[in-house]
C-alpha cells in the first residue's frame, strides 16, 4: 500500500468575508495523479495555493510526509512541495537551465552556493521532462509548450515528493497536452511522486488521473476513481449544463454536453 504523502483536513480558506473552502479535506498516495476539476470559483486554486503557502489557511491543517506544513520555514514546504504554475511571466532573458536550476534553491547551504549534486539535479529534472535539447535557449525564445516543459523541470529540480500543477494544459493545443499529461503520469508511477493537478478538461481528467476530486464552491462534491466521479447527474448540477457521460474509446469516461431541443437546428 502506497504512503499517504499529502493529507488536507477540514482546511477552510477565506478572502474576506468569502468562504472560498469549506472544511475540505482530501488525501493522496505517493505515485498517484488526483486530478482536481470544479466550475470556475469552485476553489482549485485557492487549494493549490494553500497547500504551497501562497494563502493562508484560516481552519484545519495541511500535513506533507506527515509534517504540517504550516509549522515550517519556506526553504523546508519547498523541499516537499513543489508547484507547476501556468507559463507566464517568465524572465525571457534567463536561459532553460538558469531556470531550472532555481528549483535548487531551497537546498543551498547559506552561502547559496551551487554544488555539483545541485547541477547534476538540474541536468536529470531537464532530461526527463524532455526539456535538456532547450538547456542553453532564452526562456523568451520558448513556445508555450516548451515553457511549460521547463516550469515541470524546475519543480522536478526541487526534489520534492508532492507536485502540484495549476492549470497546466492551459493554453497548450492538443499535442502538448497529451505529451504534458503522458510525462506527468510517468513520474507519478515510475518516481512515486504525488501529483495534484487542477484541470479544465474533464476528458484530460479521466484519462490520465487515477482518482478524481470534485469541488463545488469549496466544498468536496465527490471523489474517488475518475468513473466514479464523472457522474452525469452530478456534473451537471455542478456545472449548470446538462451532460452525458459515455463510453470513451480509451476506456476512460468521456463527458459531452447533453443534447436538448433548443441545440437542433429546425
Amino acid at each position: 500500500m502506497s504512503p499517504i504523502m499529502l493529507e488536507v483536513q477540514s482546511v477552510s480558506v477565506a478572502y474576506g468575508q468569502r468562504l472560498a473552502l469549506r472544511g475540505l479535506s482530501l488525501r493522496l498516495d505517493a505515485g498517484s495523479v488526483l486530478g482536481l476539476i470544479g466550475p470556475n470559483g469552485a476553489g482549485k486554486t485557492t487549494l493549490i495555493r494553500a497547500i504551497s503557502g501562497v494563502v493562508p489557511i484560516g481552519s484545519g491543517r495541511i500535513l506533507a510526509a506527515g509534517r504540517d506544513l504550516a509549522l515550517l520555514r519556506p526553504a523546508e514546504r519547498a523541499r516537499l512541495v513543489a508547484v507547476v504554475p501556468q507559463a507566464h511571466n517568465l524572465p525571457a532573458a534567463y536561459t532553460v537551465w538558469e531556470t531550472v536550476l532555481l528549483g535548487r534553491t531551497p537546498h543551498l547551504n547559506w552561502l547559496g552556493q551551487i554544488l555539483p549534486k545541485d547541477e547534476a539535479r538540474t541536468e536529470w529534472a531537464l532530461r526527463r521532462a524532455q526539456a535538456l535539447e532547450l538547456a542553453d535557449r532564452p526562456i523568451g525564445e520558448l513556445s508555450s509548450g516548451e515553457q511549460q516543459r521547463v516550469l515541470l523541470a524546475r519543480a522536478l529540480a526541487q526534489a520534492a515528493p508532492v507536485l502540484l500543477l495549476d492549470e497546466p494544459t492551459a493554453n497548450l493545443d492538443l499535442q502538448y497536452q497529451v505529451k504534458l499529461m503522458e510525462l506527468v503520469c510517468d513520474l507519478a508511477h515510475r518516481e512515486g511522486l504525488a501529483v495534484l493537478a487542477a484541470l479544465h478538461d474533464l476528458n484530460l481528467m479521466a484519462r490520465y488521473a487515477d482518482r478524481a476530486a470534485l469541488l463545488v464552491q469549496g466544498e468536496l462534491c465527490a471523489e474517488g476513481t475518475p468513473a466514479e466521479v464523472l457522474d452525469a447527474e452530478v456534473l451537471s448540477r455542478a456545472y449548470q449544463l446538462p451532460v452525458q457521460v459515455l463510453p470513451g474509446p480509451s476506456g476512460a469516461p468521456l463527458v459531452v454536453p447533453a443534447a436538448t431541443p433548443s441545440s437542433h437546428m429546425t
